[in-house]
Order: structure tokens, then sequence, then C-alpha cells
């Protein structure tokens, strides 16, 4: 930090030396911030002083406000220096300090959330805690000065209470961690009995599940798509078809920039919270990519365009790398980048077009969001049309020529902030998306942005041999976590099943055996969040339940059972079912909250077909039989391919490949289940009918 930096500011504390953007905004605050560490730890243990951890990330509009109110209060920041270790964390780059700390909160409080305010013994034993709190009383909370005073006074005066407290709350730390495999059988009955839970939840108006806020929870609505489409239910496909056509016209998509906001406020899906997490972008590209696929609507294909299309183009690293979020907030305002009035519509558009496109995206004189517009797609086309005596086909070209000139005038605004940190987890997840929207869609342009993603991953972020969490900078830190490793191996997979590359694999399979060395739990089986190798917390949590993404025990219990029929190595498949064991009767109670490993579960339940494909890359002969089998809908299917001249070098990597040949010098497919093979076939229509 420059001379001339330091100058500019009053304050300037630890933070100033991290890397997180979230960090970062908090680096001139008056308090008197450590970033997570020794440091910090050593002060309050030296002091005998309570820590007040204060965790939250840069897109969360109520991190912001507390800042504003209370981090940059000079009164408030006194109270919290004299009285405590300040210790301020960015969740995204610890998930594992958020997970724990936030189930000490629902403990604590019944309910959760960020910004995430938790108070620890010098031994970082959580004893009092809450999210937000606001300078004075109001809304029935009490005034943050009041609960810093409070909580100082109770560690000082009642030292032996607050152990005890703390004492009981790790102990419901750890228990929550001893999970024991479920008794009851894996059979299709758990995810009848799922599908049934859901539909009961399911809002049969708008779409999506429950009242508001509403959330899209993009891994459910991917488990009734394959369950649906494999019981050929159609209420459970109406569900999925229902939602993500209300989601792709209503606000919580950006009609004019592409991309999904967080949620919706409302049970309609039209006032979002703004900000833009790539991980909702990376699930609900491949979810309406799937949907494309299996509904056949040309809308889902369009929006999994605009979604990734929207990442490419904003949430890009130079280098290849994936950003993590971008705000909700502009200029101080939530949303205020994305609303529209009727005159800036008429001014961009003339007035012509104007009135089409006021009518079209629903906007009128008294807004729909403080005097505003968010613009959603209230009628069906021809309606619209019909209104106005054009054709469908005007119509859409008057849309298509007034969505680019009003995105232009847009991106004269000020844009909402862009965290730049780079996840490995998250960047997974994104490669993932792009691969399979390369592969299906037959865009090579996709096909690259995946490649290019996953070698900067592996060249900036795996490090000395042990992957890493977070970049930004030029900087890779912090050592990864259970959903990095698993995350990184499922977009692997995908990547190779795209580009037929063997160096995708098996840099998989290192990363599995690398993943089992430092995160199984021998005792209980499944993963624990954290490695072997990694700091010692209070507890050590175990990524069981969804959140907003997968968790980690999910995803790797599916793409272990993949690596397992690609690899032939039964101890993939061994873990795998043991952690489906393990969560069993957690699927059976809470299945809205492990959408991903129903998935997982219904590949084991089902027999997947392991498609061989013998040829030469690139050949045209090759090309039909992979787009016959890129152009279906085949959620549970394993794709191999080997070229004419490979050695035993394949074979021994995917023993699925032993002893495939080409018939009659044409590209050959050989479409088995456990290993069992049919006929081998050479035309599209042949593989087409062993596909059915």
């Amino acid at each position: 930090m420059g001379v001339e930096e330091t100058r500019e500011h009053k304050y300037t504390n630890r933070l100033i030396n991290e890397t997180s953007p979230y960090l970062l905004q908090h680096a001139h605050n008056p308090v008197d911030w450590y970033p997570w560490g020794e440091e910090a730890l050593q002060k309050a243990r030296a002091e005998n002083k309570p820590i007040l951890l204060s965790i939250g990330y840069s897109a969360c509009h109520w991190c912001h406000v507390m800042e504003r109110e209370s981090f940059e209060n000079e009164e408030i920041a006194r109270i919290m220096n004299e009285n405590f270790v300040n210790i301020k964390v960015d969740r995204e780059e610890r998930p594992d300090l958020d997970s724990i700390y936030m189930d000490a909160v629902h403990a604590m409080t019944g309910h959760g959330g960020w910004p995430m305010t938790v108070f620890l013994t010098p031994d970082g034993e959580p004893f009092y805690g809450g999210t937000y709190y606001p300078p004075t009383p109001r809304h029935g909370l009490p005034g943050f000065p009041q609960v810093l005073e409070g909580v100082a006074q109770a560690y000082r005066e009642r030292a032996d209470e607050v152990a005890q407290v703390a004492r009981r709350l790790v102990e419901h730390l750890q228990a929550t961690q001893q999970l024991q495999a479920g008794v009851g059988p894996l059979n299709d009955e758990l995810l009848e009995m799922a599908y049934r839970q859901l539909r009961g939840n399911y809002d049969p108006v708008h779409g999506g599940f429950g009242v508001a806020p509403k959330f899209p929870q993009p891994m459910t609505l991917e488990f009734l798509l394959q369950y649906g489409h494999r019981t050929q239910n159609p209420i459970a496909l109406k569900m999925v078809e229902q939602t993500l056509t209300h989601m792709a016209r209503g606000g919580i998509y950006d009609q004019i920039g592409g991309g999904f906001h967080r949620y919706s406020v409302d049970a309609q899906w039209l006032v979002p919270h703004f900000e833009k997490m790539l991980y909702d972008n990376a699930l609900l590209a491949r979810l309406y990519l799937h949907a494309y696929q299996a509904l056949n609507q040309p809308i889902y294909r369009r929006i999994a365009e605009e979604t990734l299309d929207y990442v490419r183009r904003e949430m890009m690293d130079e280098a290849g790398g994936f950003y993590s979020a971008q705000d909700a907030d502009s200029e101080g305002e939530e949303g205020k980048f994305f609303v529209w009035t009727p005159a800036e519509i008429r001014e961009v558009l003339g007035d012509s077009d104007a009135e089409i496109i006021l009518e079209f995206y629903g906007v009128t004189d008294q807004g729909n969001f403080e005097g505003k517009n968010i613009l959603h797609r209230p009628r069906d086309a021809d309606v619209v049309a019909y209104r106005h005596r054009i054709s469908e086909d005007e119509l859409a070209e008057i849309v298509a020529r007034s969505r680019q000139k009003l995105f232009e005038a847009r991106s004269q605004r000020v844009p909402p902030a862009t965290d730049t940190k780079v996840l490995t987890s998250w960047s997974g997840l994104m490669i993932t998306a792009f691969a399979e929207a390369g592969r299906v869609l037959g865009r090579d342009d996709y096909r690259q942005v995946a490649v290019g993603a996953a070698e900067f991953l592996l060249s900036a972020l795996w490090q000395d041999g042990r992957l890493l969490h977070t970049y930004r900078a030029g900087q890779a830190r912090q050592p990864g976590f259970l959903e990095d490793y698993a995350f990184l191996i499922d977009a692997l997979l995908a990547l190779y099943e795209t580009t037929f590359e063997p160096r995708w694999l098996q840099t998989a399979v290192r990363l599995a055996d690398q993943m089992i060395d430092l995160f199984w739990d021998d005792e209980n089986g499944g993963f624990f969040t954290t490695g072997s190798d990694q700091e010692k917390l209070v507890a050590r949590p175990k990524d069981l339940i969804e959140s907003a993404i997968p968790s980690g025990n999910a995803v790797a219990a599916h793409a272990l059972q993949r690596l397992a029929i690609l690899t032939a190595q039964p101890d993939y498949q061994r873990r795998a079912v043991d952690i489906l064991r393990l969560v069993r009767d957690v699927v059976e109670q809470y299945p809205s909250a492990m959408g991903h490993m129903l998935i997982a579960l219904d590949f084991y339940l089902s027999r997947p077909p392991e498609i061989a494909i013998v040829g030469e890359a690139g050949a045209a002969d090759t090309r039909a039989l992979l787009e016959t089998v890129n152009g279906r809908y085949l959620p549970n299917k394993v794709v191999a391919l080997r070229t004419p001249d490979a050695g035993d070098e394949i074979e021994m990597l995917i023993p699925l490949l032993e002893g495939k040949t080409m018939l009659g010098g044409q590209a050959t497919a050989y479409v088995c289940q456990n290993y069992a093979c049919r006929q081998p076939v050479t035309t599209p229509e042949e593989l087409a009918e062993q596909l059915a």
C-alpha cells in the first residue's frame, strides 16, 4: 500500500492485506478488524477477550447496510475495539467457518442469515449470536451497541455461565456431525416419496415451491425432471415446465442482459433480490439446457444460451477463471442498474417501438418497484402481436433490436460491483455448464470456455499437489474444501465427455483419490468438509444438506459412481453407496434439501447406459453417432470414445473400451449396461433405437 493511499483514509486495518473484495471493503472501517487466523486468536487468548466474528459476502445487501450503520460509526467501533477482538470473514472464502457458526446461530436463535454476528470465547467456542443488528433498537431488534455492551459485561462478570453455554453449543455442533447410516433400503420408494413431498409443497399457480420469498431450487427441479422422464410422470414434468417458464418470464431473470438474480421476494418471480451469483447461473443454465433436451421447448435453449453469454461477457477473468458474484446495489440503491421508467424506454427506442416494448415487458407509469419498472413478460407474444396488429415474426424482430438498444443504453449506467475472486468450487459448476452446453448445442465456443477455465484452475489453483479454494489478484489461497474437489471432478468428467481427451479423466482420477485421502470419514462414512491437513476448528463439519449449491457429498456420490463405471474401480462405487446409506433417512424426511443427493440416488437405482464409441475423432461418422447421443436427454449415461490407433493405455484408463473396434472401417457404437453390451451398431438410426 502506497503512502498516498494511506493519506486518503483516516483508518486502515489488517484487512488491507487480504485479496477478498468483501474483506477489502472493510479495510478502512474504524473497527480494528483482523482476518481469521492465528494472530487474532492468539491476541484473544493473550488478552482474555471475547471474539466478535462477523461473516458476510460482497453481494449481501444487509451486509452493506450493517457496515454503513455500525462498522463505519466511530462510537460503535470504539466499543468493539475496547471489548473484543474483531474478526471479519468472507463466507465464500471460508465455507467451513460459515457452516460451523451458522449451525451455532441456528441452535441459539432458530434462524440464520447474513450478516452473521457471533461472539466466541478466545478458543473459538460460540456463546451468543445473531444476524443483522441495527445501530438503535427497532422492529423488535436490540441496538448493536446494547448487544456489544451486554455481551462484554456477561463475559467479564459471568464467565462460568458463558463457558457452560459455549461448552453445550460445541457439544451440539460436534454431535450433528456424527450421523449414522440409515437402516432402511435404498429403493425407488425413496424417489417416489420425495416426489410426493415436493408435489405437496408446489405452487400450482406460479411454479416453484412454497410462498414468498421464492428461490429457484435448481437441484430439486433437476431431480423432478429426471424422475418425471424416467417414470413418465406428466405431473412431475409439468412442475418443471411451469416453474422454468414462469422464471424465464419473470423479473428474477434479467430480460435485457441475461442471467438470473438470486431469488424473488414475491411468489410470482417478479421482484428479485438483485445480486447475481455465479453458482445460480451455472446451475440454472444447466437446468434449462436439460429441460430443452427433455421437453423440446426453444425458450429453454434461449435462456441457457443467454445466461452463459452473460457469464462469458461479465463474469470472466482474462486468464479464464469465473468471477463469483455481482452486487444488488449500484450508486447506493438496490436494483437501480436494472429498472426503467416509460420515459427512459421511449427516449432509447422512439415512440413506435417503445409502445410495443412497454406492453411486452409490462412497463407502466406506476411501476412495480419503487416507482420504476422491473422488466418481465406478463403476456404471451401472440397476444401482444395481436393487440398491435403485427405478426409474431415482426414482434420478434422489434424485441430483438429493442433489447440490444436497451442493453447498450443500460451499459452507460454505473454497474453493480463485481466480486472478482475466483472460487474453485463455483467455477467447477460453471465449467460443467459450459462443457455440457458445448456438447449438446454444438457450440465450440462454449467448449473452448470450459477448457480454458479448467486449464486456469489446474494451473493457478493446484499447487504442490494440493487443490486451493480461492484466487484473486494473482494469489491463490486457502486449501481446498470438499466442494472444490467434488465440483471440479464433476466438471472434468463433463469435459472428458465433451472433448474425449484422456487428460481430463486422468486428472479427475487423481483428484478423486486425493479427495478420499483428505476428506473421507473412516468411522461413519461420507466426506468431511475440511481436509485432514487443514486447521482444526471447534467441530469438523460434514457437508450433507444442500444450501444454494449442491452438497459436496452429493456431488461426490454422483461423480464417484460415474468414475467407477469409466475406470472399473469398485472402491469408488462402494464409497458412493456409503454416502447414500449415510443420508438415507435425511433424504426420506427432507427431500427438498437433498435435490442433488436424489439425483445421485436415481443414478444408483437406474441402469446407466454405458456408451462406448470407436471412431476417428472429428470424422463425420463419429460426429453423427455422438450427435445421436448428445441430442437425447439421457441424464444417467456414461460415454467414452477411443480412436482406432489408441493403444493399451486408453484401455487401462477406461476398461469399458477394452476390445472395442470399428466394424467395416466405420465409426461404431456399443451400448452396454453393467459391462454387458448389445450388438455394435454403425448408423445413427440403429444407435437411436438402442437408446430409446
